[in-house]
């Protein structure tokens, strides 16, 4: 099977594919996935497949559409089928391709046919009409001839192509080497600090996972690993892959020269990096057991999603203070965002991380105006449901009990399902609970999984009252206390959402209405709402659009200080360092900070 990618209509956005199958069935069918490992939505790649024709030799074959994504062509004889189409290629996400004059992209998913019958069997590819002085960045191992290649079908669509002019360097991790692609970037690009910077998140994940070199519990589930960031003025993403992930960010994100600190944007891409390189471990190797063979033609099932997304969202950024690119209060402060944005989501009290994990192919993935109120995210509290976890273990050894952490269940579950000759890395809630059991004792076990199956808040203060660390209510906006939240754009104050059981709901305030104004005046700002207020005035009257038409709604404005308390809903909260600790709850903190 041998797939040749020509980029002849860079213009005009579309690959041309020609497909060549030696010995094809006499019905062959064929078919394009409806979806992407690692994106859980079906994203219909066929709406983007045009042309499609089907020869052997001279002789023009009819093609049967069988469903949305699928043909099946009726072939004479053995010799080579070869099908031809185009491909239109204009999506900047990661997730799947793009083609311009200055660059292109492309998951196999989006472009490769899968061959019913021989998808274990090696697949070639090879580019054809490059331009002249474009490079190609991919860890699909390379052929003499030019060409790349895959072992099955699988390993194919599980490797990403850059194609362009781009920045690129290499460093090695650990002793193996690694590659970092950049494409537009600007001129202010710091290449070497984002390489360094790299680099030890590498060096720390691999010896997480590991052990150091020299003392390796396993090898390491890829020979050579490669990044691809595209920069560009508004975006964020990333997608995982066997080895290599796509990540997408904002270029004014990347480290300048000259400059020293790190920005919050430049915080968050490490973050993004860290995040999906622990993929590698985590959903890549390490994954749902009935992920083992996976079904590109519809939705795929799990309920683990809070482990593989949420455990590797409390990981990503505990990598960045464990490798020294953040600090202790920049960590908490990062720690804090995640927190407050979980307790300002009515729907952790309506929908489980388990159930978000089923539902996230119908959820997670198309967001509405409701959806802060019946859904909760798997990667957020996912992430503090992974610390919730990892601070119980430790304080256990505070209390006189063995000493292990969150840290021996990561390692404990790769040794077991997926380090081992013949391990398949496939894993089931009860996997986890059992080594959990061992670990911890079966009250830890059965604790996670009323967290995971429940929809109570986690006991977070109270673990970080024991490593000293205190929770403060932070200040609130007037839209955090009526429970809207706004679109971001300026201009209109747009309500984007209203969340359920505020001060905002139950005055009648819908998404999508346009707030003009307050006790008569007009505001630009919804904050300044509160400067028409007369001293000891608790009542808003707002003039609203609606559909053209202006309305006056009356809102009992509540207290500044209303539910601020780790339970609240609406108030933010700041995780901050107590002024004075005692030394072993130091100690506790240092060890869990540092690995």
């Amino acid at each position: 099977m041998r797939y040749r990618i020509e980029l002849d209509r860079a213009r005009e956005h579309q690959f041309l594919v020609t497909l060549t199958l030696a010995a094809p069935a006499a019905e062959q069918t064929v078919s394009l996935p409806a979806w992407i490992p690692g994106s859980y939505l079906l994203r219909e790649f066929a709406r983007h497949l045009s042309g499609l024709t089907a020869s052997q030799g001279s002789r023009e074959l009819e093609l049967e559409q069988v469903d949305k994504a699928s043909w099946r062509v009726a072939c004479s004889g053995r010799s080579a089928l070869v099908l031809r189409y185009r491909v239109y290629a204009f999506d900047p996400s990661v997730r799947a391709a793009f083609l311009d004059v200055e660059r292109g992209f492309f998951n196999g998913s989006s472009l490769c046919l899968r061959i019913h019958g021989r998808e274990d069997q090696p697949h070639v590819l090879e580019l054809a009409g490059l331009p002249e002085g474009w490079q190609v960045a991919t860890a699909m191992p390379q052929n003499a001839d030019g060409s790349y290649v895959a072992a099955d079908y699988d390993e194919l669509i599980d490797h990403p192509f850059e194609l362009g002019c781009f920045w690129q360097a290499r460093f090695s991790a650990c002793g193996v080497e690694h590659q970092l692609v950049v494409s537009g970037a600007l001129p202010s690009f710091d290449g070497e600090r984002l390489l360094a910077d790299t680099q030890r998140i590498c060096e720390a994940q691999i010896q997480f996972w590991h052990g150091p070199m020299g003392k390796r519990r396993s090898p390491l589930p890829f020979e050579r690993y490669v990044f691809f960031l595209n920069t560009v003025d508004e975006g964020y993403g990333g997608l995982e892959h066997r080895a290599s992930t796509a990540l997408l960010s904002p270029r004014r994100d990347l480290p300048r020269h000259g400059q020293t600190e790190s920005s919050e944007g430049y915080v968050r891409l490490l973050g993004l990096i860290s995040h999906e390189y622990f993929h590698t471990w985590n959903v890549k190797r390490l994954r749902p057991a009935n992920y083992l063979r996976l079904d590109y033609a519809q939705e795929n099932y799990t309920e683990l999603l809070w482990f593989f997304e949420g455990f590797t969202s409390y990981y990503d950024e505990l990598m960045l203070v464990r490798t020294g690119l953040i600090d202790e209060s920049r960590y908490l402060k990062l720690l804090s965002a995640t927190l407050s944005g979980v307790l300002a989501t009515p729907g952790r009290k309506v929908q489980s991380v388990a159930m978000a994990s089923f539902d996230a192919w119908v959820k997670y993935y198309r967001q509405d105006e409701n959806s802060p109120n019946s859904t909760i995210s798997y990667y957020g509290k996912g992430a503090l449901l992974a610390l919730a976890l990892d601070l119980t273990l430790r304080l256990r050894h505070a209390d006189g009990e063995p000493a292990t952490s969150l840290d021996e269940l990561m390692r404990g579950l790769w040794q077991r399902h997926a380090a081992g000759e013949g391990a398949t890395g496939g894993i089931r809630e009860a996997d986890i609970l059992n080594l959990l059991a061992e670990l911890g004792g079966p009250a830890v076990a059965q604790q996670l999984a009323q967290w995971v199956h429940g929809t109570e808040d986690l006991p977070l203060l109270p673990l970080f009252e024991r490593l000293g660390v205190q929770l403060r209510a932070d200040k609130q906006t007037l839209a955090q206390r009526l429970g809207l939240r706004l679109h971001d754009a300026s201009g209109p104050i747009s309500v984007k959402q209203v969340l359920a059981g505020s001060a905002a709901a139950t005055s009648g305030l819908c998404a999508g209405d346009e707030i003009i104004g307050c006790q008569g005046w007009r505001l630009r700002r919804l904050d300044d709402a509160l400067l028409t207020l007369a001293p000891g005035q608790q009542e808003l009257q707002l003039l609203v659009s609606r559909d053209q038409r202006l309305l006056e709604l009356r809102l009992d404005l509540p207290s500044s200080s209303a539910g601020a308390t780790v339970s609240s809903s609406t108030t933010p909260v700041q995780l901050c360092l107590a002024d004075k600790a005692p030394a072993r709850a130091l100690s506790l903190r240092r060890a869990w900070l540092t690995g």
